[in-house]
């Protein structure tokens, strides 16, 4: 480690902004470790955590108004650099005895800021001139006694002030949205030069902090984690294993549900990458059989569920009878039993859930519950401080193969809900092919990383007339939903050039047996959900 992980907090303050966690990716970007806390958080246990820095986030709520979230004034008086943005400006404005008013002149979207770059810490080498990210009603019309006005709009006579000496900074606009020009640099200016902070929270100095807390954590107990293939377990089980070895078994159920090759990359390249022990489960003929018959797509789900469940369960119990077994016979281990389970819990996850703390007990957990009583692991989350994007950093930084780092979102159920109908061996082998045609085409043209997720549909119980080999077909339509999105939540079908949609069309209804037109969804998020199903 070249230079020690700084892990004192830049405190993001949420007031009620759509972009909070948006602002602390941001900070993470300029290499600063950060941290979201509601505005609800009192003073006290805000400066408790020793935080490098304060930003203010924006929120939708007037200052003046009754309910209007409070900021404490020990936040701006502790002497910790703050930075206020948009709500977050207007209230730190208040506090200091600065006025906030209703201009009568709104301020939405794109609008032309004039800054003073010279004698600024926040505009330092930026131009006078710049296109910022305005959404507002109200403005500071009077700046606080002791700052000085760095930025004007037409809607805002004070746009943003600074006040080197109490290290004070808040601009009206919002510069973690990428329409803002500058707003990086502005981030990064007030981190650097405002708050003196060294750029230490990079992928190498965040691996070996993590692998330094899994070893204090685990000591030298058995850990057992739940591999899918998905980026977020592969992650976390390489972190794992780089923290205690063949202290890890890691659990693989194939359940016939994955796309063409997945099920190699964790069997092949993921353990020769990481040498992570691997406990392989074919349940393929399980499953199937499971979900014969079945068409409704909350049935299908509550199956693949139940039997995963199942399965992981009976393996987790082989896992721990073998290891206890080696423990009589005199292994290392023995007074050390499976104690742990790895989950690939982010970041979002703890702050939309309010920040849980620490491991859980398993029966708790929502996304493997379900676990009989008699395997009560704790849980480890390696992960749960980091972004999505930060995920994939570590993950290169660790080895992980690219193909998984940079694997697309896939759901649970797999490709059982991307067939609409009953779910059999020959229908899936149709679906698996049209889908590695189109993602082959898709990384072909270099747009893999720039599309969030393109599930890729099979109308199973649909038929259309159609012409090959100048006979009459009647084969399934499959369907194509690219989009674009940055959390899922919302999305909007991407705009794939015609001349590539043109390829995979072609080549699926060429190479495809039974599948003879291709169509495209062009339904956004809401009202359409990113899978079919």
């Amino acid at each position: 480690m070249t230079q020690p992980l700084d892990t004192r907090p830049v405190l993001v303050v949420d007031f009620g902004a759509q972009y909070a966690q948006l602002i602390a990716r941001r900070v993470r970007e300029a290499n600063v470790y950060s941290e979201v806390v509601p505005h609800t958080t009192p003073a006290s246990e805000m400066l408790a955590k020793d935080p490098a820095a304060i930003i203010l986030s924006g929120g939708p709520s007037s200052v003046y108004a009754e309910d209007a979230p409070g900021l404490e004034e020990a936040v701006v008086t502790s002497g910790v650099p703050v930075l206020g943005i948009c709500y977050g400006f207007q209230a730190m404005s208040q506090v200091l005895g600065g006025q906030v008013a209703r201009t009568g002149q709104r301020e939405y979207g794109e609008t032309r800021a004039s800054v003073t770059p010279l004698a600024s810490t926040l505009f330092a080498d930026q131009p006078e001139e710049q296109v910022v990210w305005m959404s507002h009603g109200d403005a500071v019309h009077a700046a606080p006694a002791g700052t000085t006005v760095t930025a004007r709009t037409p809607g805002a006579p004070v746009a943003a002030f600074e006040d080197d000496e109490r290290r004070l900074y808040g601009v009206q606009w919002h510069p973690e949205v990428l329409h803002t020009t500058h707003g990086q640099q502005v981030l990064a200016n007030f981190l650097r030069r405002g708050a003196g902070i060294d750029p230490t929270w990079t992928s190498g100095n965040v691996v070996e902090q993590l692998v330094e807390e899994i070893r204090a954590q685990v000591g030298e107990d058995r850990v057992l984690c739940g591999l899918s293939g998905g980026v977020d377990s592969s992650v976390a089980a390489a972190l794992v294993q780089r923290a205690v070895g063949d202290q890890l078994t890691c659990v693989f159920v194939d359940h016939g549900l994955l796309r063409e090759g997945e099920a190699e990359q964790v069997e092949q390249d993921f353990v020769d990458a990481t040498g992570v022990d691997l406990v392989v489960v074919d349940a393929r003929e399980r499953f199937l059989s499971a979900l014969a018959g079945v068409s409704d797509p909350e049935e299908k789900r509550k199956i693949i569920g139940r039997e995963f469940i199942r399965v992981f369960e009976q393996a987790a119990r082989d896992v721990v009878r073998a290891h206890e077994g080696e423990g009589q016979d005199g292994d290392r281990h023995h007074d050390h039993p499976v104690k742990w389970l790895v989950q690939g819990t982010l970041y979002p996850d703890v702050v939309e859930s309010g920040g849980g703390s620490g491991a859980a007990n398993i029966k708790s957990h929502h996304n493997v519950g379900g676990l009989p009583e008699d395997l009560q692991f704790k849980l480890i989350e390696p992960l749960r401080m980091l972004f999505k994007d930060e995920v994939r950093q570590v993950g290169l930084e660790l080895g992980v193969p690219e193909g998984i780092v940079w694997r697309q979102p896939f759901p649970g159920p797999g490709l059982g809900i991307r067939i609409v109908g009953e779910v059999t061996a020959e229908r899936l082998a149709v679906l698996r092919r049209a889908d590695a045609i189109a993602r082959e085409e898709l990384t072909r043209a270099g747009l893999d990383r720039e599309i969030w997720q393109c599930p890729v549909v099979l109308l199973a119980d649909v038929r259309s007339v159609g012409v090959q080999g100048d006979g009459r077909t009647y084969g399934h339509p499959v369907v194509l939903r690219p989009v674009s999105s940055e959390d899922a939540m919302t999305a909007d079908w991407t705009r794939v050039p015609y001349e590539i949609l043109a390829r995979i069309s072609s080549r699926i209804t060429n190479e495809v047996e039974d599948v003879n037109r291709v169509v495209l969804d062009v339904t956004s998020k809401p009202p359409g959900t990113i899978e079919w199903e």
